[in-house]
């Protein structure tokens, strides 16, 4: 082994320029993988602890999704065109769910929560005719409303940087903004947003549902690189409204059989009249002049008890989106979420445990949709680079004839042949693996140190947070040296089986 090794050696320092480009392409394959890996793995890692710490929890717990429905903590979203706007389901069996959560073990701690979105303004009426034209979508005054279970949700959440005021009190319609929010609301109304001031929230994926609210407290994001959406906290009475978390939501398929349907068994013309209807106007005007001769409560009659109808409308009080919590060893979160799903399939209820990935896909399938292109880049980059080097390690066999057969004359096997060549190739690989590796890390220590970051909203959304950072993991180095070689001795592999081809006889004319 130890001559194949001085002969592989002596071999890449004869033909130094065949060396040198396939090792220049080696280095900078290896360098991209690595850096452009190691962003990734920044992206993902800042992502999941600000979630995980700050809005998903280890896990989140939803009712199990209808088919062509994505459901994580800020959204319900589908695949299929119904024309109606997908809200999230309450959590069905809530008493039993509670009940596994509390009898299991791995759990640290476990909140509710109720998710919506709505948009800001101040006053009734709204004027379009002052809004700039430089503005985007993230510079509206839109945000996610959050609401959690009183005191539970900020002992699982506690990091929430309140700057000013204090939290929303129980069973009030008072609010906790975002300065992002208190920031757009200035540059879109061009009004400023304080506390103690009201402001009209209208629910922007509910079917007109406008509140009003109190200001009483002024936040930061925990982390302000944060790729998370404004933000506003209420308390869960009032964000039940925007969440559609209403009696008749939660119980559409237990109404009673006692409800009057006599309008819904009336034809057009039992309405709104035949088309040979005589209308007289004298008939429909009274003596004293008023419209719809009768008394007030005839009309009312119409539309018969109403009674049921309110109730059902009421928030139901007792109705959550979602279930939140943190594990004693996260470590072992995939571990121990299998475990809880296990428990809730094994007594029939139909929920679905997530991760923090599943929890905040909205985030997180973009960051995974942008490493697959990446990944995809790399790849189209690999096999141009081997094509390359097999090329060139074509070229240089042929031009190794004389070589090849004078050792092939003298008694050299074709598997000394083959094991000189991909020594080669293992060697020069190696050696450009390790350089790449140290112009990667020269790279990444210069990056990281200027802390560069990035404001623009979108800018954040879609790389996961705003700070620019390079996260080397000893997996990542690895992978790409293993990759290297992998592709390495592939690309040799036609030209050794050329090489073996040929006879001593034949490579030594050839040769002369």
């Amino acid at each position: 082994m130890g001559v194949i090794f001085r002969l592989a050696i002596r071999n890449l320092t004869e033909h130094k320029a065949k060396t040198f480009i396939i090792a220049l392409f080696l280095i900078f394959g290896v360098a991209i993988v690595i850096l452009g890996n190691s962003f990734l793995e920044s992206v993902n890692k800042g992502l999941e602890k600000d979630f995980r710490a700050n809005y998903t929890g280890d896990f989140a717990i939803s009712t199990v999704p209808e088919k062509g429905t994505i459901i994580d903590i800020f959204s319900a979203s589908t695949t299929t065109f119904t024309g109606d706007i997908p809200q999230i389901p309450a959590l069905p069996e809530l008493d039993k769910v509670m009940e596994i959560i509390n009898n299991n073990d791995d759990i640290k701690c476990d909140t509710k929560q109720i998710s919506a979105q709505v948009l800001i303004t101040k006053g009734l009426e709204v004027d379009m005719s002052n809004i700039d034209d430089d503005i985007n979508i993230m510079d509206l005054p839109v945000a996610m409303l959050f609401a959690g279970e009183d005191k539970t949700y900020w002992e699982v959440f506690p990091d929430l940087n309140l700057i000013e005021g204090r939290y929303p009190t129980a069973g009030t319609n008072e609010v906790i903004i975002d300065t992002r929010v208190q920031r757009n609301m200035e540059k879109f109304w061009h009004e400023s947003l304080n506390i103690g001031e009201n402001i009209l929230m209208m629910g922007a994926n509910t079917k007109g549902i406008i509140r009003e609210a109190k200001v009483v407290g002024i936040f930061k994001p925990a982390d302000e690189n944060s790729a998370m959406f404004q933000v506003i906290y209420s308390d869960p009475t009032l964000a039940r409204a925007f969440a559609d978390l209403t009696y008749a939501n939660s119980f559409k398929e237990e109404l009673p059989d006692t409800v009057d349907l006599s309008l819904n068994q009336l034809d057009e013309d039992d309405l709104f009249g035949s088309d040979d209807f005589d209308f007289d106007f004298d008939d429909l005007v009274s003596e004293d002049q008023s419209i719809l001769r009768g008394e007030v409560s005839d009309f009312s009659d119409i539309l018969g008890d109403t009674s049921l109808r309110d109730e059902l409308n009421k928030t139901d009080d007792g109705s959550w989106n979602f279930i939140l919590g943190k594990f004693k060893n996260p470590a072992q979160t995939q571990k121990s979420i299998e475990k809880l799903q296990a428990e809730f399939d094994e007594q029939g209820i139909p929920v679905r445990v997530m991760d923090w990935k599943a929890a905040a896909f909205s985030y997180s399938g973009t960051v995974e949709g942008i490493g697959l292109i990446f990944n995809i880049l790399i790849i189209i980059l690999a096999v141009v680079v081997f094509i390359i080097i097999m090329n060139t390690m074509t070229v240089s066999v042929i031009e190794r004839t004389g070589e090849i057969g004078t050792m092939r004359a003298i008694g050299a096997e074709k598997k000394f042949v083959q094991k000189l060549f991909f020594t080669e190739a293992v060697f020069l690989t190696l050696v450009t693996s390790i350089i790449g590796i140290v112009i990667a890390f020269i790279a990444m220590g210069i990056f990281n140190s200027l802390n560069i970051t990035i404001t623009n909203e979108i800018g954040k959304m879609i790389l996961g947070g705003g700070l620019l950072h390079f996260t080397p993991t000893f997996k990542i180095i690895i992978m790409t040296v293993v990759i290297a070689l992998a592709g390495s001795i592939l690309s040799n592999i036609y030209p050794v089986k050329s090489a073996l081809k040929i006879t001593p006889l034949k490579a030594l004319s050839k040769g002369e």
